[in-house]
């Protein structure tokens, strides 16, 4: 796991200091203003080098990228990832699945769950935050967010 230390910046923003399981070294800092720059060092003790200035939406549209919402390995279909209680989780419709081809209204989903399903992705196509008339065909993989236990039962609706 990475180590990530934050700190306030006064006046310009926060700055995030991560050290990964490689031993690369980045710092990134989040402006006010909505600018981000990443810098890159060669250790903890070197000089950092800002490697790119990004706007408010290309650090969104990188955000995505990295957080696989446009492409997701296939090792990876089963993914998780937790934050605190905040799990973000990767769940493949299949084929028998009692969900199929029912809207994510007609499912009362976050009604009966608490969960949110926070993208749907089939094919070549990503859908970023469908809405209730969104229609969940086989093998679309959905990105779902809430607690261990809402995720869980959302699984269930859908199985």
């Amino acid at each position: 796991m990475s180590i990530v230390r934050e700190s306030d910046l006064i006046g310009i923003g926060k700055k995030y200091q991560i050290e990964t399981e490689a031993g690369d070294n980045m710092v990134v800092v989040i402006h006010d203003d909505g600018k981000r720059e990443l810098y890159r060092s060669e250790n903890e003790d070197s000089e950092t080098h800002c490697v790119m200035t990004l706007s408010d939406e290309e650090s969104r549209q990188v955000a995505g990228i990295i957080g696989g919402l446009s492409y997701k390995p296939k090792a990876l279909e089963t993914m998780e990832f937790a934050l605190d209680d905040l799990r973000i989780e990767w769940y493949k419709v299949g084929e028998a699945n009692d969900g199929v081809n029912k809207s994510i209204g007609e499912l009362e989903v976050r009604q009966r769950t608490g969960a949110s399903i926070i993208a749907a992705i089939r094919d070549d196509e990503t859908i970023i935050n469908p809405g209730p008339e969104y229609r969940i065909a086989p093998g679309t993989t959905l990105v779902v967010a809430g607690k261990k236990t809402n995720i869980k039962l959302l699984k269930e609706i859908l199985i």
